[in-house]
């Protein structure tokens, strides 16, 4: 009787994320990756120059190093390629440029990311691209309703930029295939940990490297992921824009997802504690958490994502821009500044007034939280702290 094959084993995503990306016995022994610093790559001969025989070319078109950052990203995201470029911002226009033509329709949530909206209706428009925003309320009847037959992309987020909104994106991009459209999604608050936007049928996600995989907010960087339809057109259309990232910053990336899963699971519980807490606060009108029950898209965030991260946002309960500056004033742990995912606390008033159809709050500011790593008995005394001041204002403003 022949033994049978023993299969492979699963492994969680953060023991394969600890190993993916890089072979230390192809490199010695190292189990961390070289940093390959270099523009030109020589050829042996004249012939293979000519065809350009060889793994590598010329160092914008990829190095080992850039190479293990995007093997690493792939196994994440369980794609087919993944191209890096400077930014979270270049990680949405690339894609965008590489799908849409002038006179191509692109529909996009309207609670995106608001250097999105800029460049949809700055360059996009300029190439002669229409950009339309969709409510995420509306659902997937609300998308189908507002395809076109000239409908190229749809662009999602979820959850949505400041606000939170939460979408069924398997039916999003249901409805958009049936057009024949190509979807795309920002990923950047769940991460693939939390969220394999390629396994909910979107074909391209997109994910700010600069916020959890940096982790220390000393990076930009941005990547696209795609499934296998779709990648050529990706890589080409970065190559004919010459956008690459420098090794030594793939380097950082890569040394920060190892430590991601850890960090991502401290934000989440600080995160959700301090959220709970603000409820119970009278000086709050609303919590903006899709992992509270309470919140109105609870139910899609918990049937598809597996956790959620360290960022949400807080309704002040009236006082306008008064109560937001008191609040924000008043703190002294939380940093006033862009940008998150990184190790420490943040906070800053949104501004909403550039939507189109999305409900913003009425009850008054919006303050977005990024909850690091401190002591979040520490972080819960300086947000009421925020919160008595911008009740002191209120009340002297009665």
């Amino acid at each position: 009787m022949s033994k049978s094959t023993p299969s492979a084993p699963i492994y969680d995503s953060s023991t394969r994320l600890l190993h993916a990306g890089h072979e230390p016995k192809e490199f010695h022994g190292f189990v961390n990756p070289a940093v390959f610093r270099g523009s030109t790559i020589l050829f042996p001969n004249a012939a293979a120059m000519r065809s350009r025989d060889q793994r590598y070319t010329y160092g914008l078109r990829g190095t080992p190093t850039l190479e293990s950052l995007e093997r690493a990203i792939d196994e994440m995201e369980g794609s087919a390629g993944t191209i890096l470029v400077p930014s979270g911002l270049a990680a949405v226009s690339v894609p965008l440029l590489a799908f849409l033509s002038s006179g191509d329709h692109c529909l996009a949530i309207d609670s995106v990311y608001g250097p999105t909206r800029v460049f949809c209706d700055t360059v996009l428009k300029r190439l002669g691209v229409e950009t339309e925003y969709l409510d995420p309320h509306l659902g997937a009847d609300g998308l189908r309703a507002r395809m076109r037959d000239n409908t190229r992309v749809v662009f999602l987020e979820a959850p949505g930029s400041n606000t939170f909104e939460m979408i069924d994106v398997a039916a999003f991009c249901s409805v958009a295939h049936e057009r024949g459209a190509v979807t795309m999604m920002d990923n950047t608050w769940a991460t693939p940990l939390f969220f394999r936007p390629l396994e909910h049928g979107v074909d391209l996600s997109i994910h700010a490297l600069t916020k959890y995989p940096g982790g220390h907010s000393d990076i930009l960087m941005g990547s696209v992921s795609a499934s296998a339809g779709f990648i050529k057109t990706l890589r080409d259309t970065q190559m004919a824009l010459g956008i690459n990232v420098s090794p030594d910053d793939a380097y950082l990336v890569y040394r920060g997802l190892k430590t991601m899963p850890v960090r991502l699971a401290a934000h989440q519980s600080a995160a959700l504690h301090l959220a709970q807490w603000l409820e119970s606060r009278s000086e709050v009108a609303r919590v903006l958490h899709p992992a509270l029950p309470s919140f109105e898209g609870f139910d899609l965030w918990k049937r598809q994502f597996s956790g959620a991260s360290g960022l949400f946002s807080i309704v002040l309960n009236g006082g306008g821009t008064p109560a937001a500056d008191a609040f924000l004033d008043a703190l002294r742990i939380f940093g006033l500044g862009y940008s998150w995912g990184g190790f420490e606390s943040l906070a800053l008033e949104s501004q909403l007034n550039d939507r189109r159809e999305a409900r913003a709050p009425a009850e008054g500011p919006v303050i977005r939280l990024q909850i690091g790593l401190e002591d979040p008995e520490d972080l819960m005394r300086d947000l009421e702290a925020g919160l008595e001041a911008a009740a002191s204002v209120q009340s002297a403003g009665r």
